[in-house]
């Protein structure tokens, strides 16, 4: 019954990983050390949602 309320982790993953990208494009022209530990983040994310993904198709 509860669900239908659990938040899908990859949807989870892939809004985190559009926030963090988004927040590193605004640093690079203010702080380019913050904004490459932003993009290196979002690469990690990115490779935890490539992993969810492949193991869902399989």
């Amino acid at each position: 019954m509860f669900g239908m309320f659990k938040k899908d982790p990859v949807e989870k993953l892939r809004k985190e990983h559009a926030r963090l990208l988004a927040e590193a494009h605004r640093l690079s022209t203010v702080d380019r050390t913050k904004s490459d530990q932003m993009t290196a983040k979002a690469a990690e994310i990115e490779s935890e949602l490539m992993a969810l993904t492949q193991k869902g198709q399989s």
